[in-house]
């Protein structure tokens, strides 16, 4: 453990996309090296002043206050962990150098004595249990049992707790989680930045006889959620399924074995978050904010999210579903590829109040503009100065043309103050494209 955690007093620092071999104070290897006297250190950086919904009040600082003792550069999963508990809620800058991964031995290390994915298959086939009751009784020693025996098991290893006060930073350009849960559940004033996200892999999905007419695949995990977490910056990451694109997964019982849920999922009270120049890539269920109808009671006049200058391409829908929020969605550029599955962008739920403005999309040819906005309940938005192709487009009028049964009224209520750069849309693809996501902040 020791080898895999080094203070920043260490022999090795790491400073925003470069490795810098220090001495003992960085003020004399400078000075003999003939360096500069700033070196740009994305840990040590803020959320700018009026940059999104995460500079409310106090504004987003992560651990860019941390001593010495408090910064730490991680290269496994334990280490990870053991650098998030230490110091309590002190600032503290956790630095991620390479790929971990909590999952790299596989999902066998993860399964209960006695579990069997083709006893699992033969039992609960429609053809022996049928649709109409779930498997909510089962015994421990069943094999719905032992699948929940091992799904704990992965739960308690790939989940990890953020704490307040936290900055994570990936070390250069090719650092990254694989297969981890980051869970910002909480805790107050978080940054996440430079890092390559896969989204984890659920080893052991639940089947649902009755979920829908014909039975799902349920899973759990997502790669990162915000759970009534406050001050929350999310910037210059790379979130995408990876290696496992649902293109292939398998099928049982004649549905996809879906083995992926959210990639960011902002939900339960969480308020003032920033999610900006991140690359967003090959999901389905891409970000919730907001995830019940019924949880009124902890997300009215919270879920302040801005989302801006993100690419999102290759995903299918969420991008994002809004309940409740007041969310700021600008200088994004979506891209649908020739092909793929595509659902909608803007999901519009109960008492949304979405702005959504200056962005890019790119069709492809046989997708309309109408289905850019999907309506879940009536909750008024703005949508204004977007573009489609290249060419300004009115996304209300053209989805309530194409598609009346899901009519949707314009004016969300308010109007963003909280930004910054506001790029024009026809400039968006140009501008995003070359900066979003990891390793593109050096």
């Amino acid at each position: 453990m020791r080898s895999s955690v080094w203070h920043a007093h260490a022999i090795a620092a790491f400073a925003g996309c470069t490795a810098l071999a220090l001495g003992a104070t960085a003020t004399v290897a400078h000075a003999q090296a003939g360096q500069a006297s700033h070196v740009r250190d994305l840990g040590r950086e803020t959320l700018p002043v009026g940059d999104g919904w995460g500079a409310e009040g106090a504004g987003t600082t992560g651990g860019s206050a941390a001593d010495a003792e408090h910064v730490y550069t991680v290269t496994t999963w334990d280490a990870f962990k053991a650098a998030l508990k230490a110091g309590g809620d002190a600032p503290k800058i956790v630095r991620v150098k390479g790929v971990i991964d909590p999952v790299a031995e596989g999902c066998a290390s993860f399964a209960a004595p006695g579990y069997d994915f083709d006893a699992y298959l033969a039992k609960y086939s429609p053809e022996n249990w049928g649709l109409d009751t779930d498997l909510s009784g089962e015994p421990a020693d069943s094999p719905e049992g032992l699948r929940a025996a091992s799904a704990a098991a992965q739960d308690a290893a790939i989940k990890v707790n953020i704490p307040a006060n936290t900055t994570i930073v990936g070390v250069g350009k090719g650092a990254g989680i694989r297969g981890g849960s980051l869970q910002i559940k909480g805790v107050d004033n978080v940054i996440l930045r430079n890092l390559t996200i896969e989204a984890p892999l659920d080893c052991f999905p639940q089947w649902d006889p009755t979920d829908t007419a014909t039975g799902a695949w349920n899973s759990e995990y997502d790669a990162v959620v915000v759970y009534g977490s406050t001050h929350v910056w999310v910037a210059n990451n790379t979130l995408t399924d990876g290696r496992y694109p649902d293109s292939t997964l398998p099928t049982y019982f004649g549905q996809t074995y879906q083995q992926h849920d959210g990639l960011l999922d902002i939900v339960r009270g969480a308020n003032h978050v920033t999610v900006s120049w991140n690359a967003v890539e090959d999901h389905d269920k891409t970000m919730l904010i907001g995830n019940s109808d019924s949880a009124g009671a902890t997300d009215t006049g919270k879920l302040k999210v801005t989302l801006h200058h993100n690419r999102f391409e290759g995903v299918v829908e969420r991008a994002p579903r809004v309940r409740f929020g007041q969310v700021d969605s600008y200088n994004n550029h979506f891209v649908v590829r020739a092909g793929q599955s595509y659902g909608y962008t803007f999901g519009v739920g109960i008492s949304s109040q979405l702005y959504a403005s200056h962005n890019a999309f790119s069709l492809p040819a046989g997708v309309s503009a109408a289905k850019t906005l999907k309506k879940w309940s009536e909750a008024p938005l703005t949508a204004e100065n977007n573009y489609v192709n290249g060419q300004k487009t009115d996304l209300i009028a053209v989805h309530n043309a194409e598609i009346p049964a899901e009519t949707l009224q314009s004016g969300a209520g308010w109007t963003p103050t909280l930004r910054t750069r506001v790029d024009s849309p026809r400039a968006v693809p140009g501008i995003v494209d070359g900066r979003a996501g990891a390793g593109k902040d050096c």
